[in-house]
C-alpha cells in the first residue's frame, strides 16, 4: 500500500528493548501507519538495512524476531559480503517501509553508492514506499548532519543523499556536543537550515515538507536551527505530538 505522497520518517528512535528483547516502538509503528494498511491477504512489509552497523548477523536476527512478534514481514537487506536478495530494486519497491539502522553514516553512504542504492531508494520513495531510520538512518536522507563516523570527535558529513534539502541533527538531548556543533555549522553555512530530534522523536516529511514531529517519549523535543540575518544560528522548538 503506497503512501499518498513520498514520505520520510527521520528519527532518533525506532526499535527499543522490551521484556522479550528488541521490539517495534510506537515511533517505528508510526512509519507503518504512514504507509497505510495493506490488504487482508498480507502483512505489512518492512525492509531493514543495517549497513551503518556493518550488517551484523545478531542485529538481523533480533530484527527478524521483533518483526515476528509485531506481526510484520521483515526482509533484512544485507550488502556484506554481497547483496542478500537477488533484486534489490524490486525488494525495496515491494516494501511498505524501509527502515535504516544506526551506526556510521559515512560508511553507509560509501557502501550504498557502490551498490547503486541511492537510485533504488529514490525510486521507492517516489513510488510511495515510506523511508525511515534512526541516527545514521536519519541523517542519510538529508544533505548532511553531525556524525562520529570518523572518530570520537563529532564532525560534519555534507554528502548525504539530499532527498530532503536540510541538515539533520540527531540525539540532540542525549549527546551534549551535538547542539553546539549544529549551531556552529549552521552559522558557518556548512549545513543549511537543520532539523533536529531528541531521542524518541521523529520528523515526518511529505515530499520535502516537514509536516509533523511525533514522539514516544514524554517531553522530548524537535527543533529547527537556521541562520539569521546577523549570521548567528537561531533555534526554534517545534510542537511534538505524543504517540500512544
Amino acid at each position: 500500500m503506497p503512501a499518498e505522497a513520498p514520505t520520510i520518517l527521520a528519527t532518533s528512535g525506532g526499535f527499543r528493548r522490551g521484556p522479550r528483547g528488541l521490539e517495534f516502538s510506537p515511533l517505528l509503528r508510526h512509519g507503518l501507519d504512514l504507509a497505510g494498511r495493506p490488504g487482508a491477504d498480507r502483512r505489512s512489509r518492512v525492509t531493514y538495512l543495517g549497513t551503518a552497523g556493518g550488517d551484523q548477523r545478531s542485529a538481523a536476527a533480533e530484527v527478524h524476531a521483533a518483526g515476528a512478534r509485531a506481526g510484520v514481514e521483515v526482509t533484512v537487506l544485507d550488502l556484506f559480503p554481497m547483496p542478500s536478495v537477488d533484486d534489490v530494486a524490486a525488494t525495496l519497491l515491494g516494501s511498505d517501509l524501509v527502515w535504516v539502522g544506526g551506526g556510521s553514516v559515512a560508511n553507509l553512504l560509501a557502501v550504498w553508492r557502490v551498490h547503486d542504492l541511492p537510485g533504488h531508494l529514490r525510486a521507492a520513495w517516489e513510488a510511495g514506499v515510506v523511508l525511515g531510520g534512526v541516527s545514521a538512518g536519519s541523517i542519510c536522507w538529508f544533505r548532511g548532519g553531525t556524525t562520529d563516523s570518523y572518530g570520537p570527535e563529532l564532525r560534519p558529513v555534507t554528502d548525504a543523499l539530499a532527498f530532503l534539502p536540510y541538515g539533520n541533527g540527531v540525539h540532540y538531548d542525549s549527546e551534549s556536543r551535538r547542539r553546539p556543533l549544529v549551531h556552529r555549522l549552521v552559522a558557518e553555512q556548512v549545513l543549511p537550515t537543520t532539523h533536529c530530534t531528541d531521542d524518541g522523536v521523529g520528523l515526518v516529511y511529505r515530499g520535502t515538507e516537514l509536516v509533523e514531529a511525533v514522539s514516544d517519549v514524554a517531553g522530548a523535543g524537535a527543533y529547527v536551527v537556521e541562520r539569521g540575518a546577523d549570521g548567528r544560528a537561531a533555534e526554534r522548538r517545534l510542537a511534538v505530538r505524543r504517540l500512544g
